[in-house]
């Protein structure tokens, strides 16, 4: 890639060429990492290019570099960004971020209302999301179109998802409401305008103490975006979990119980 200028822009019909290779890429990419997505074929992909529904990255000099599409479920209401893949010889140089990042744009200007959403098993890709905008939640704040969660049945771990009735898999899943975005930017908006500027204020313990003396634990709500190293650990745990399950008792059950919700 060296002296080579990257482009991230909407997909158009003149990009059908690199259907072949996106889909050929996603495919392998699934095997290595030893997950899987909803499989497409080439035909699907080149639909989402005419219809404007896709984001490509290509070099000044033709190469492909990396894609992805948008998705709409549940009459327009959910919208997914799916099959982010990037060329493995231009990783880890801020691509998948790019796209990432165009894609959202071109998902809120054509379904401005509709609740973004994407399940994942990759930490960088839950970090992009997040500086975008989006919170882990659980599967039921997802959509429940049975077309959408068909696509799960190319994937690897199809089983565990069923055995767990599609309440949990090894994917996280992300959401980013704009109702609840447009809700806090306006509260802050009051908030700031009715309260004069003030220093930072001074972080609050997680422990107080009463009148009475017994302590009582604070609960406040832990960020993904400031505590993304506990994640990774809440991750590797879930992925431990599952698969141990996967393995003592099959897609029907499991000899050990765990909670994870």
């Amino acid at each position: 890639m060296e002296n080579q200028h990257i482009i991230v822009r909407v997909a158009t019909p003149d990009d059908i060429h690199y259907s072949n290779t996106i889909t050929d890429e996603m495919e392998s990419s699934a095997k290595a990492r030893g997950t899987g997505i909803a499989k497409r074929s080439p035909d699907y992909v080149e639909l989402k290019m005419r219809e404007g529904k896709a984001v490509i990255a290509v070099t000044d000099k033709g190469d492909w570099v990396g894609f992805c599409y948008i998705e709409a479920w549940g009459h327009e209401k959910f919208v997914a960004n799916s099959g982010l893949i990037v060329n493995p010889a231009f990783r880890g140089h801020g691509v998948a971020k790019s796209i990432k990042k165009r894609i959202f744009e071109l998902s809120r200007e054509k379904y401005p209302d509709a609740k973004i959403f994407g399940l994942t098993t990759g930490l960088a890709v839950m970090k992009i999301n997040s500086e975008l905008g989006y919170e882990p939640v659980t599967y039921s704040e997802l959509t429940d179109d049975e077309e959408f969660w068909k696509g799960c049945r190319s994937c690897v771990n199809f089983d565990i998802l069923t055995a767990k009735n599609r309440k949990n898999c090894l994917c996280t899943a992300m959401l980013y409401n704009p109702l609840e975005k447009l809700k806090e930017a306006e509260e802050k908006a009051m908030a700031d305008k009715a309260a004069p500027a003030q220093p930072d204020p001074v972080p609050q313990p997680q422990f107080s103490v009463s009148a009475s003396g017994h302590m009582h634990h604070a609960r406040r709500r832990r960020r993904f975006k400031g505590n993304i190293k506990l994640y990774e650990r809440w991750l590797r745990f879930k992925r431990f979990v599952l698969l141990k399950s996967k393995k003592e008792g099959g897609a029907t059950g499991s000899k050990k119980k765990f909670f994870l919700f």
